[in-house]
């Protein structure tokens, strides 16, 4: 993980500067930091970091607006919210909105650290107990009528719905690239944050949930 570059992304200057130093000495680049929405929107456009470290209680919004925007302007980059608030609305907006993971401030230095290694590898990160609460969510959405499950689905971008719809027309990224006129690979990072985002593991899930979105 030696070198994985990292958003910081709080309201709070000591917090903010202890948390990116704890960072930097366990081998991360700290590449930006950010107290509010609009920051770390600009910031992560930017830089486009792996991983975004996340407060829920931002100078200018909150944390949930804030990862929506950031992944919309850097679909690579992995949110993780480290949050004072365990509150299940809380966990459930910042989920929705294609958080990754979702830790608590009461953490360890040494559990900061190993979570934002296993969000730059790709792994979903939860304060005990809140994974639970999350799966539970998951679990209740795809057993409820789908006039009930639509509006708790995550928010995609107008691109990323955009990126959908071609997919399920089964276009290839590099057709949909030269369509957009986008690179192949901002299309593929497109791809893979929709995927994240709905908790698909694959294209063939993700045109069938197209499909049944009325996107194709």
């Amino acid at each position: 993980m030696t070198g994985v570059s990292v958003m910081v992304v709080d309201d709070h200057p000591m917090w903010r500067d202890g948390v990116s130093r704890d960072l930097e000495a366990a081998g991360f680049d700290v590449v930006a930091t950010a107290d509010g929405v609009g920051s770390a929107t600009r910031r992560a456009a930017a830089v486009q970091p792996a991983v975004v470290l996340m407060d829920m209680q931002l100078a200018d919004g909150d944390g949930a607006e804030a990862t929506a925007k950031v992944l919309e302007v850097s679909p690579a980059s992995r949110v993780l919210v480290l949050s004072a608030s365990a509150e299940r609305d809380d966990v459930l907006e910042a989920i929705k909105a294609g958080a990754s993971g979702y830790l608590v401030k009461s953490a360890s230095a040494a559990e900061l650290i190993d979570a934002v290694r296993a969000t730059a590898a790709g792994q979903p990160v939860f304060t005990p107990g809140l994974a639970g609460l999350v799966l539970g969510e998951y679990r209740r959405m795809a057993t409820a009528p789908t006039d009930e499950r639509s509006p708790q689905l995550p928010a995609l971008t107008d691109r990323e719905t955009e990126v959908l719809r071609l997919v399920a027309k089964g276009l290839s990224a590099k057709q949909i690239a030269t369509r957009l006129s986008l690179s192949h690979r901002t299309v593929e990072n497109h791809v893979q944050a929709t995927l994240r985002k709905l908790q698909l593991a694959n294209r063939v899930e993700l045109t069938r949930y197209a499909i049944e979105q009325g996107l194709e």
